[in-house]
């Protein structure tokens, strides 16, 4: 039967003939029949005469042995790279690319619509033959495989680094990480016994005072994982300004790579340094996207993942961004598996089925040994865009591996919201950012340490305790409350005056983002009175430790809130976070005027006004809600609702409390381009002072 469907076959379709090289002449017999055909090397006259038959002589099949447009060999092992449609018809991957350019996205052959197309460097159409070197979309000075498709089973293609991409560590940077360490009162009566009493730790990054794309930093290999289904198609351009805006802002150490996601996912630009054709190239790779299909997030982030974990070398930093408008479309239904998302943290048992089709370098449950240390390998700040998007799924995600989440309500803020997230990327320096807390006195004990979403551990009995910080931006803050239990004093009648007691002394290490070396910072001591009678001095609260106190309490409230709102319970929410503002405000710090306080208010009032009714929450309440709360556990700046300042408003002038300089800068700069507003938000001042305490 199959020999007979062959014959038929050859009788109905023409052959093509092809000549390589000037080594194989048409015999007259042939040419004879040409008139069926289409020849190699046609004359002009021949050209008049067989235009109106090679639509038809395409129409059929090309030979798998052929590359319909040049009509040269197909054969493997000639130093041709071969791309295969996805209607199975066969091409020079050089042949097609060079086709596609022209905006030319229909099968030569069978006139088949391509959605997956070949996507090649800007250069001359005989460059892959002359110098060998053109290879998916980027060029080298070594020689390529046989079989380069659009997309091959292995990631590691990517561009290698500069060999001299570690240079001397500049002064700006000499600087060390600070520390800082407060008691909330600066004595406790010897007779009293107090069981938790609390202790700001912190650490403070160095700064730097130059452009982030000329310093020396260390350079970041980033993967934007985009949405390009069909929600997106009135998004699109404005997306491709904004990762356009990323491209352009890079430095020529760093690295990127494209991946987009729609019913499929597909790598559009591997790995390469933005510099000269690489950053020219990423651009156009970004102008050619169109949307189309339904939303497979969890196949882009795996697609995302695997071009990070096969990378040959490796960039100090390494990070994604995934932004998506929509919901998970092709695998589970999110939003019924979302609804209680808000005791991922608090309830490691509970089970959110979808987070287990993502990569364990992004959630380690998914690890075969269960390993943790894995957890923060790969961050990934996601980008939820518009009322209609995940927003669980995207915050989630986020806070599994590391990353921020943010809420992009209107589309003219998106370039604003990539600009401060890169800006702060853009600026690392400092990684593997560890605290090692130690008790100094018999009797003083570490009993629990708030960090938010940073890991602790206590140990030796409360001893001892460390705070895994992780990677540290230019000017970023940390802070912590570390809470101790404090002893009684045992002297005696006839014994010496006790004046001080040491409590706790604070070590911090870290790596150094550029020359990968060891640091140690100096190593600073919690030491308080301990009087027989309290002076008013001994009453004065630490406004540091105080304001710290109300961030962790309104960030409390809220998370209470939501978990009502989940529930339908809206009048319960709304009293949570009112009584929260009742006991903010008459706290210590808000009374003395404190810039923090004056945020938290506002944000306790933003997020009444998006739980006032169940409809105004769905819309927009429950991802301002969770990328706020997303901001609070890594104490690092996200974009939240529709404007580019946290919380913009009267009298607060746009106060973010986790804005550093590097990122202000970026978001001025997109804003300058957007012809938006150039002033640049206020960031809160963090001084230590003291204030009477309340009795």
């Amino acid at each position: 039967m199959a020999s007979a469907w062959r014959k038929l076959k050859k009788s109905l379709i023409p052959k093509i003939s092809t000549h390589r090289d000037g080594d194989r002449r048409r015999s007259s017999s042939s040419s004879s029949s040409s008139a069926n055909g289409i020849v190699s090397s046609p004359s002009p006259s021949s050209v008049s005469r067989s235009s109106s038959r090679l639509s038809y002589s395409f129409s059929f099949r090309s030979s798998k042995k052929t590359c319909a447009i040049c009509l040269g060999s197909l054969k493997k092992g000639e130093g041709q790279a071969i791309f295969t449609a996805e209607c199975s018809h066969h091409f020079h991957f050089n042949c097609i690319a060079t086709n596609v350019q022209h905006g030319n996205r229909i099968c030569p052959i069978c006139r088949s619509e391509w959605k997956d197309i070949p996507f090649q460097a800007p250069g001359s159409a005989n460059d892959f033959r002359n110098n060998n070197s053109t290879i998916l979309g980027f060029r080298h000075n070594w020689h390529p495989p046989s079989l380069p498709v659009l997309e091959t089973d292995q990631f590691s293609l990517e561009e290698p680094l500069s060999a001299t991409h570690v240079a001397p560590v500049p002064p700006t940077l000499s600087q060390s990480i600070t520390i800082k360490a407060l008691p909330e009162f600066p004595a406790v009566l010897a007779s009293d016994a107090v069981s938790k009493f609390p202790v700001l730790v912190g650490v403070s990054a160095p700064p730097f005072h130059v452009d982030v794309r000329h310093f020396n930093r260390a350079p970041i290999d980033l993967v934007a994982v985009l949405d390009v289904s069909g929600s997106m198609a009135g998004k699109l351009s404005l997306l491709k300004r904004a990762v356009c805006f990323i491209i352009q802002n890079l430095g020529p150490l760093d690295r990127v790579s494209i991946v987009t996601f729609s019913s499929s996912a597909r790598r559009i630009f591997p790995l390469r340094r933005m510099r000269g054709s690489g950053q020219d190239d990423a651009i156009s790779a970004v102008n050619a996207l169109s949307s189309g299909g339904g939303t497979n997030i969890a196949e882009g982030l795996k697609k995302g993942v695997r071009v990070l974990e096969e990378r040959r070398e490796q960039n100090p930093i390494a990070s994604i961004m995934l932004l998506s408008d929509g919901h998970d479309t092709l695998n589970y239904d999110t939003r019924s598996l979302y609804r209680n998302v808000q005791n991922l943290t608090s309830n490691p048992d509970y089970s959110l089925q979808y987070l287990y089709l993502l990569p364990a370098s992004i959630c380690s449950r998914n690890t075969a040994s269960g390993n943790e240390a894995r957890r923060l390998s790969i961050p990934v700040h996601t980008f939820g865009f518009g009322s209609e998007h995940d927003s669980n799924a995207m915050h989630a995600i986020s806070d599994l591996s590391g990353g921020t989440y943010s809420f992009i309500e209107t589309v003219d803020n998106l370039q604003d919201a990539f600009a401060r997230c890169i800006g702060g990327l853009l600026s690392v320096v400092a990684q593997d950012v560890r605290l090692t807390i130690q008790s100094l006195s018999r009797g003083v004990q570490i009993g629990s340490i708030h960090s938010g979403r940073y890991k602790n551990e206590i140990f030796n009995l409360g001893q001892k305790a460390t705070i895994d910080v992780g990677s540290l931006y230019a000017d970023e803050e940390k802070e912590f409350l570390v809470y101790v239990s404090i002893p009684a004093s045992s002297r005696g009648e006839g014994e010496a005056k006790l004046d001080h007691m040491s409590l706790l002394e604070v070590l911090c290490s870290n790596k150094d983002s550029t020359s990968s070396e060891i640091v140690e910072s100096r190593r600073e001591r919690v030491v308080i009175r301990r009087p027989k009678v309290l002076s008013p001095t001994d009453k004065m609260v630490c406004l540091e430790v105080d304001r710290q106190k109300n961030r962790l309490a309104v960030a409390g409230a809220i998370a209470t809130a939501q978990r009502m709102a989940e529930l339908g319970i809206l009048d319960h929410a709304q009293a949570v976070l009112s009584e929260q503002k009742t006991t903010l405000l008459s706290s210590v710090s808000a009374q003395a005027g404190d810039d923090l306080c004056k945020w938290l208010e506002k944000e306790l009032t933003e997020t009444a006004q998006r739980m006032a009714t169940l409809q105004l929450y769905e819309q927009s309440g429950r991802a301002y809600v969770l990328s706020g709360l997303s901001s609070h556990s890594w104490q690092r700046a996200t974009t939240r609702g529709h404007s580019t300042t946290i919380l913009p408003g009267e009298g607060a002038n746009g106060i973010n409390s986790y804005e550093t300089p590097s990122m202000i800068s970026m978001v001025s700069k997109s804003q300058c381009l957007n012809g938006g507003p150039s002033q640049q938000p206020q960031m809160v001042t963090k001084s230590c002072s003291l204030t009477p305490r309340h009795k």
